[in-house]
C-alpha cells in the first residue's frame, strides 16, 4: 500500500471549520516571536511527525534505517511518529498552540504545498538556518527553490516531491492518452474519475485549458468549474476520488483518471498495462515539505536531519524506498552505480528523476490565496457532490 493511499482532506473547508471550533481565529504571528529556547545542544533528541508509509523501514518495518543511520552518526534520537493522516486534520490538531503562541511539541512535520503556504502565511513557521545545512543548499533540485508561496524556501525543504498526472490502462482503452483533452473522448464516457480534492485537482485540469497555473486567475477557475460541472451532468465523470482511484483503475471499472506518479509506479510492478502520463499541456509537479513549527525546542537538531536527507547517498536510500519524485537529482547517479540491477532501473525512471523533456512540461501551481479559499472550496465541493 502507498502512503497515498490513505484519504487525504477536500482543502480547505475542514480546515475552516477545525479552526473555528476552537473559538479562536488563525492568528498571524510575528517574526521576532517565532523562535524559542533551543535546547538541541543539552537535549539530543528531536520529535518528527510524518505521514505512514512515508519513510524507509526494513523488512519487518520495526526499523527505519536512514533515521537510525543519522541517530548513530550524531547522537541525536528520533521520536518518529506518524500522526498525520490528513492536512486539513493536522492543521486543526496544531492550530490551538500555533494560533495561541505555545508549543506544538514538535519539532518537524510535513505538510502538503498548499498546506504549507498557509503555514506560512500565518506565521507559524520558522526559517532554517541554511548555513548549518550545506547539503541543502548544493543539492535541492532547482524547479523546487522558489515556490511563490514560501520565497527563497526559507520555511521549508521538500521532502518528496510528485507529479499529478493521468494514469490509464493501455491495454483495456485500446489507445493512447497524450492530452487532458484526451479524457473528454466519447469512449471514455462513465469511465473517467477526477480527484475531489480541491488542491489536488485543479491544477492539472488547468492546464488542460492552456492555462498558465504559475498566474491562474479567478476568471480561469471558474471557467474549469463551468466545465467539469457540465461533464458531471452528463455522467461522463463516473466519480471523484481520494486516493481510491488506485482499486477502480485496478479493478478496470475505470480506465482513466487523475493519479499521483508515486502511485503509478508502485501499481505497475503488479500491472504493466497502467500507463502514467504527463500531458502534452502539462502536469503539476508538487511537493510535501518539513517545516520547523514556532518555539520547537530542538530547532538545531531539526535542521540536522533536514540537511542529512539531502546527502545523495541518504537521498537515493528513501526515495528508492517511496518511489516519488527524488527533490535531491545528485541522487540518480548513486543509485545507477549501486551494481543492483533494480537500484540502477529506478535512476532511469522519469517518475523518479524526471527527464529534460518531461521537466519541460511540469509547473508548481499558485496557490490559492485565503481571500480566495472559501468561495473556491465551496464552489467546488457543489461539483463534486453532484
Amino acid at each position: 500500500m502507498s502512503r497515498r493511499t490513505l484519504l487525504r482532506g477536500l482543502g480547505g473547508a475542514a480546515a475552516l471549520t477545525a479552526t473555528a471550533a476552537c473559538g479562536v481565529p488563525a492568528a498571524y504571528v510575528e517574526p521576532g516571536r517565532r523562535s524559542g529556547r533551543d535546547l538541541s545542544a543539552r537535549d539530543r533528541v528531536l520529535d518528527f511527525a510524518n505521514w505512514p508509509l512515508y519513510i524507509d523501514t526494513d523488512d519487518d518495518t520495526s526499523k527505519r534505517p536512514t533515521l537510525d543511520a543519522f541517530a548513530e552518526r550524531t547522537g541525536i534520537s528520533v521520536r518518529y511518529t506518524e500522526e498525520i493522516n490528513d492536512n486539513d486534520e493536522f492543521f486543526g490538531k496544531v492550530s490551538p498552540a500555533l494560533m495561541n503562541h505555545q508549543e506544538t511539541g514538535r519539532d518537524l512535520i510535513v505538510v502538503s504545498d498548499w498546506m504549507a503556504a498557509r503555514f506560512v502565511r500565518l506565521g507559524w513557521v520558522q526559517e532554517m538556518d541554511r548555513s548549518r545545512q550545506p547539503n541543502i543548499t548544493r543539492h535541492l533540485d532547482p524547479q523546487l527553490r522558489g515556490p511563490a508561496f514560501d520565497e527563497g524556501r526559507l520555511h521549508s525543504v521538500p521532502w518528496q516531491s510528485g507529479i499529478t498526472g493521468i494514469a490509464y490502462n493501455r491495454r483495456k482503452l485500446g489507445r493512447e492518452i497524450r492530452s487532458t483533452t484526451d479524457l473528454w473522448a466519447g469512449d471514455l464516457r462513465g469511465r473517467v474519475t477526477l480527484l475531489s480534492g480541491l488542491d489536488e485537482s485543479f491544477a492539472l485540469l488547468m492546464q488542460g485549458n492552456g492555462v498558465d497555473v504559475t498566474r491562474w486567475t479567478g476568471d480561469d477557475f471558474h471557467a474549469l468549474c463551468e466545465q467539469v460541472e457540465g461533464l458531471v451532468r452528463r455522467r461522463h465523470i463516473r466519480r471523484f476520488t481520494g486516493n481510491d482511484y488506485i482499486k477502480d483503475l485496478s479493478t478496470g471499472d475505470v480506465l482513466a483518471c487523475q493519479a499521483y506518479s508515486g502511485d503509478v509506479i508502485q501499481l505497475q510492478a503488479d500491472n504493466p498495462d497502467i500507463e502514467f502520463v504527463v500531458p502534452e499541456e502539462g502536469a503539476e509537479l508538487w511537493a510535501e515539505s518539513l517545516m520547523i513549527p514556532n518555539l520547537a525546542s530542538h530547532k538545531a537538531n531539526a535542521e540536522a536531519l533536514v540537511d542529512y536527507y539531502y546527502e545523495p547517498e541518504v537521498a537515493a536510500e528513501l526515495a528508492a524506498w517511496v518511489n516519488y519524485v527524488c527533490p535531491v537529482p545528485a541522487a540518480r547517479d548513486v543509485l545507477a552505480d549501486s551494481g543492483d540491477e533494480e537500484l540502477a532501473g529506478l535512476a532511469e525512471d522519469p517518475l523518479i528523476f524526471p527527464d529534460d523533456a518531461m521537466r519541460r512540461r511540469l509547473a508548481i501551481a499558485r496557490d490559492i490565496t485565503s481571500e480566495e479559499r472559501a468561495e473556491f472550496a465551496r464552489r467546488w465541493n457543489s461539483i463534486v457532490g453532484l
